[in-house]
């Protein structure tokens, strides 16, 4: 059977507190629509028939049938047929769930999501053993890797359509499982779960790091923007190795912290779009996958990802374990390495030498 490719756009991502405080562009509903139409020219040049796409109101998938439109008038085949999963819109993250696990019920052979990191958290949550091919379009994208969304959908063609191997096609990736007084998972995360004092969840999005207490990170990169960037100027973990790597910072945050301390160690990290904050740190060490972490901080609220979701009381009593290999993704470079140095895309393919 051929395969069938699964789409979530998020028609609302990147609209947070930090683009009102950072000096951070937005991406238009037509700019969304344009992302989708290089992704899903690239996904037919590689044979994929059908694609399944998430419904939304924000205006994405009637800019993406205008495109498919001019195409048809100039008598082009460029993009597969596009069907929507039948459901209600809520215009909630409940979209993203209960379109995820459509689609995974459905057997779509991979799913593309536009999104930011909670986009593709909640993408994560339901796609069970389906992978996931991320594109930015959020705030803070510290998950999803920033590139050509043609690229994207390219790799995505080929290794739905088997001419990639899966050894090669798809990578498994990390993530926070987090537990509340020892019962099931409450919540995950992707990238970062980052324990502030505040025990209201107000603005969702975090951008003040005065109330920041311990931060937990599946790997530390520091190219990203957000939480993470503060684990990733301090010891880099790959997204690739076992574990990740937790911080404590200084009670007062970059304000009121002793940076005199000898014990403390003041970096400056980029957590948000041009929004370069001074952070005050402890403490840091490796957190290996399997091992549950119990937080120091007694109340407050936990940010998934950079964003507010859970409170917590002096009552609770919270454990945060990694998990390696929790769920995959289309690994584009490695697939896009591939095709190259076997002409995939040539239709001459490299001959097998008898040596090997």
């Amino acid at each position: 059977m051929a395969p069938v490719v699964g789409i979530v756009a998020n028609p609302v991502s990147a609209r947070d507190i930090r683009r009102v405080v950072a000096n951070a562009t937005s991406l238009q509903i037509a700019d969304r629509a344009n992302i989708l139409l290089r992704v899903l020219a690239a996904l037919r040049a590689c044979g994929v028939q059908d694609v399944v796409m998430m419904p939304e109101h924000g205006g994405i998938r009637s800019h993406v049938e205008r495109g498919l439109v001019r195409a048809r008038a100039r008598g082009e085949d460029l993009y597969p047929a596009i069907h929507t999963v039948a459901m209600p819109v809520t215009g909630t993250a409940a979209d993203t769930h209960r379109a995820t696990r459509e689609m995974r019920l459905a057997g779509v052979a991979a799913i593309v999501v536009l999104g930011g990191d909670g986009t593709h958290r909640a993408v994560a949550a339901e796609c069970g053993a389906v992978p996931i091919a991320g594109i930015s379009t959020g705030t803070n994208n510290a998950f999803p890797e920033h590139r050509e969304p043609t690229i994207t959908g390219l790799a995505t063609g080929l290794a739905v359509t088997g001419r990639v191997p899966p050894h090669i096609a798809f990578a498994g990736n990390k993530r926070i499982d987090v537990s509340v007084n020892g019962g099931a998972v409450a919540e995950m995360a992707l990238v970062d779960v980052a324990l502030v004092t505040e025990r209201y969840i107000g603005a969702r999005a975090l951008w003040r790091t005065e109330n920041f207490r311990e931060l937990y990170v599946t790997f530390a990169d520091p190219e990203v923007i957000g939480m993470s960037a503060i684990a990733g100027l301090l010891e880099p973990v790959g997204r690739d190795e076992s574990g990740g790597l937790m911080v404590r910072l200084a009670p007062g945050g970059s304000e009121t912290g002793p940076a005199s301390d000898p014990g403390t160690t003041t970096l400056l990290a980029p957590i948000a779009p041009g929004m370069m904050a001074p952070v005050s740190v402890t403490d840091w060490r490796r957190m290996p996958a399997g091992v549950p972490f119990v937080p120091k901080v007694t109340s407050g609220s936990i940010a998934l990802d950079g964003e507010r979701e859970l409170s917590f009381t002096e009552r609770d009593r919270l454990s945060l374990t990694l998990r390696d290999d929790a769920f995959h993704t289309v690994n584009v470079a490695a697939v896009m390495r591939h095709a190259g140095q076997n002409r995939l895309l040539t239709g001459t393919p490299v001959p097998v030498s008898a040596d090997l």
